[in-house]
Formats: C-alpha cells, sequence, structure tokens
C-alpha cells in the first residue's frame, strides 16, 4: 500500500489544494462484504482499490479534507480512530475531516460492519483484523500527504446527469421487495468538482453518483471497485496525471440497471467517466469564499423491542436470524439493550457557492431531494455513506412502506430493529444546524 503524492504547483490563487492516493488493495485473500451469499474468501482481483485525498485551503488558512475509498463503510470506531489521530497529528478538527465510501459489494470486509453477515473462522478473521489497522494507518498518512501537498489551485463547479440508477423498491402482494421500480424517486445528478493550477492543469476531479455499487452481485468473489472504480479509471485515462475521486451519494434504494455482469459495471463506469468529462469539458462556476464546517451527531431512537423480541428468534431456521438473537440478547445481559444511536451529520461550504452534507449510514435518496428542495439544486451536494456506516437510514416514507431498507437490513448490521419514526426528522434538524454554522439558508424555489 504505497503512497503516491501528485506534483505541486507555484502561484497566487485564493485556494490551494492538495491531493494523495494509496492503494488499499487487500494483499491477501478475505471475505468480501455487502453479500450474505457469499461463503469464502476472495480468489482475484480485477483491479485495484484505492483511498484518495483532496485537501483544500481557503486564504485564511481554512481547511477541509475530502477522503474517498474503495470500500463498504467506515464503522464508527474506525473513522473516530482516525479523525482523533488526523487532528492531533495535523491539526484539523473532526469537522474537517469528511471520510466518505463506495460502497463497493467487491471490496474487503471491514472489522465491525455488517459483523454478523458472516461467522468467520479465526484465520478469517484474522484478515479482516489486519486489513483495518492497515487501513487505519494509510488513511491517516494519505490526509497528511495530502496537506504537504497543498498549492495554489482554481476550483470550480459543475452538474451532469446519468441515468443508469433505478429505484429499487418494488411493491409486490407481498410488501416491498429489492427489484425495479422505474416509476420510484431517483437522482440522476452527477456533481462535478474540479480542481486545476493556476495554469489550467487539472489536478482533481470529485464527482458523485446516488446508485448503490452493486453490478456485480453475490457470485463475484474477485476484488475491483465496481462501477465507481471503473469509473475513475476511466477518467484518470483521459487526463493523465489526475486524481478522479468518487463520492457515494444517497443512493441506498436505487441499484444500477441492468446488472450481475463484468462488462456491466465496465459500461456503467464509461458511461458516468464520459458524463464527467463532458462537464469537464464545459463552462463550470468558479468556486469562492472561506472554507466553514460543521459536525455533530444525533441520537436516532430504534423502534420498541423486549427480550422476548430476541429469545422468540433463537429457534428460527435462519441461522443469521439466530446469531443477530444472541447478539441482542448478550446486549441485555451486558451493558442492557440498545435503545439509541449516535448519528453523524457534517455540513461543508465553500463560500455561497457549494455545499455539501455528509451523511453516515445507508442513506436512502428521499434525503437528497428534500434537502435539495428546502435549499435549492444550486451547488448542493448530499452524500451518504460517510463518517459512520452503522444501518440503513430510512426516510419517514420508506420505514412506512417496509422492506429491506426498512427492517431487514438491520439484522446484518447488528442492530435490534427498524428505527421509531422520528428518525427522518431528527436527522433534519441536525441537517439544518450544520447549514446553518456554515452559513447555507434555506431558499424558496431555488433551481440549479
Amino acid at each position: 500500500m504505497a503512497v503516491i503524492l501528485s506534483a505541486s504547483q507555484a502561484a497566487a490563487a485564493d485556494y490551494k489544494a492538495g491531493v494523495a492516493r494509496a492503494v488499499i488493495t487487500p494483499d491477501q485473500p478475505i471475505y468480501l462484504s455487502g453479500y450474505a451469499s457469499r461463503n469464502r474468501p476472495s480468489d482475484g482481483v480485477i483491479h485495484d482499490l484505492w483511498a484518495k485525498a483532496l485537501a483544500i485551503e481557503d486564504a485564511r488558512r481554512g481547511r477541509v479534507v475530502i477522503v474517498t475509498t474503495d470500500i463498504i463503510g467506515f464503522p464508527r470506531w474506525l473513522a473516530e480512530m482516525i479523525g482523533a489521530r488526523v487532528d492531533k497529528q495535523y491539526d484539523l478538527d473532526r469537522a474537517r475531516l469528511l471520510l466518505n465510501s463506495s460502497h463497493t459489494h467487491t471490496g474487503p470486509l471491514i472489522r465491525r460492519n455488517l459483523n454478523l453477515m458472516f461467522e468467520l473462522k479465526p484465520e478469517e478473521q484474522q484478515a479482516v483484523d489486519e486489513y483495518a489497522a492497515r487501513l487505519a494507518d494509510r488513511v491517516v498518512e494519505l490526509v497528511g500527504a495530502a496537506l504537504q501537498d497543498l498549492a495554489p489551485a482554481q476550483v470550480s463547479f459543475g452538474n451532469g446527469a446519468a441515468g443508469f440508477a433505478i429505484n429499487r423498491r418494488e411493491r409486490t402482494p407481498k410488501g416491498m421487495r429489492i427489484g425495479t421500480n422505474a416509476g420510484g424517486p431517483t437522482d440522476h445528478d452527477v456533481p462535478v468538482l474540479k480542481v486545476a493550477g493556476p495554469d489550467g492543469r487539472l489536478r482533481a476531479v470529485l464527482f458523485g453518483y446516488a446508485c448503490h455499487n452493486t453490478t456485480l452481485t453475490g457470485e463475484f468473489y474477485k476484488i475491483s471497485g465496481d462501477y465507481a472504480g471503473y469509473a475513475q479509471l476511466g477518467i484518470e485515462k483521459t487526463h493523465a496525471g489526475t486524481t478522479a475521486l468518487f463520492v457515494m451519494l444517497c443512493g441506498a434504494d436505487q441499484n444500477p440497471n441492468p446488472r450481475s455482469k463484468l462488462e456491466l459495471a465496465e459500461q456503467h463506469g464509461a458511461t458516468l467517466a464520459a458524463e464527467v468529462n463532458r462537464v469537464l469539458a464545459g463552462q463550470l462556476r468558479p468556486v469562492e469564499g472561506p472554507i466553514r464546517a460543521a459536525f455533530q451527531k444525533v441520537e436516532l431512537t430504534f423502534a420498541t423491542h423486549s427480550r422476548q423480541t430476541f429469545e422468540a428468534r433463537l429457534s428460527d431456521t435462519n441461522a443469521t436470524r439466530v446469531r443477530h438473537a444472541r447478539a441482542m440478547l448478550a446486549a441485555y445481559d451486558q451493558r442492557g439493550p440498545i435503545r439509541r444511536y449516535p448519528y453523524p451529520v457534517q455540513a461543508v461550504s465553500f463560500g455561497k457557492d457549494l455545499a455539501l452534507v455528509a451523511l453516515g449510514g445507508e442513506v436512502v435518496v428521499d434525503y437528497a431531494l428534500r434537502v435539495k428542495k428546502e435549499y435549492g439544486e444550486k451547488g448542493m451536494v448530499v452524500a451518504g455513506y460517510s463518517n459512520d456506516v452503522m444501518s440503513y437510514i430510512p426516510s419517514r416514507r420508506v420505514l412506512q412502506e417496509g422492506g429491506y431498507e426498512a427492517a431487514d437490513s438491520m439484522i446484518y448490521y447488528g442492530q435490534p430493529g427498524p428505527y421509531d419514526e422520528t428518525v427522518e426528522e431528527r436527522i433534519f434538524a441536525a441537517i439544518r444546524q450544520v447549514l446553518k454554522r456554515v452559513g447555507r439558508a434555506p431558499q424558496a424555489n431555488a433551481g440549479r
């Protein structure tokens, strides 16, 4: 896992930017995360996984570092460890470090994320534990490398669109299932942040999309970044010497369509890369002004449960449900029942031109659509899978409809059950607070 630094430029500009990247491909077979059907470790590599960092500093030395990773997600313990080390080593407080994951399902299992999905042998668990420790070291080192690389830069922003994401919550007579729902809500926006030197040379591209990184389904055992990995490779091939960073947006209830073939992952990646390149070739809006950041946690509460809820599942024929019931009963016995979760909400603004909201967990698209409705689409990016991935985050609508994103998935994440119906409003109260702290006010009928 070697760190590769980009070249620096020297000239006057309002912003400085630094870029760094590190290969984070596991060096041994390891369980891949995301599909409970898998029953053995990985058996090869299609292309490398990367962690990448983009540091931006304003004229008053206000900074932010955005780290993107080709992994399933950062669990809370790992994100907090990285944040504390970064603060101590580089004097960068937690609000100014954003950790996002592409949520590839052909990436390694991360310790304590989706912990109940598999029952690993000791040597398999050791590989997972060792990988998490190395990952923490690499990300901390990466942040320092990006800050060391700071040099004058021009920053601009634009939007494109890609249409391969489809709402996957399909209504059936037996309830909601994962399928295709062409009439369901989507967000096909492709936000693009361009970072160039004073001479106009492209140094970095930060782009996002709201779609599960699951073109490659459970029968695939080779490591890759899925469509997001192919998109980054495609952009970097077109723009030699540039670092492309993918940010996963609120795509928890969106799937690539079609899927389940390697060539489809390549196809979707190529579609996304082509759209980013099209935006880069057009007229982007300059981004200027001070960088402000805010970070806070809000307590989300779970629906009512009791010991009897889990005791009744001990005789279930599903091994995962039994494993979950035992874990929940152990919590009752050892530290008390799990009733709430500290949920991270972050906002970063660049003057009045651009605001980025970063939400923890697997966030359904309703959240992004609501933020854009309340605050306007212009210069607004809403990411999920940031700073902690503890569960799916359903809207009230999704929670009431039920299904995998609302309830069934919570077993794999080791949560006691679904959230209660206050979940959306609790999160939005926190979103409004962090956006207010970074200077973004609600707008009426604002457009892009």
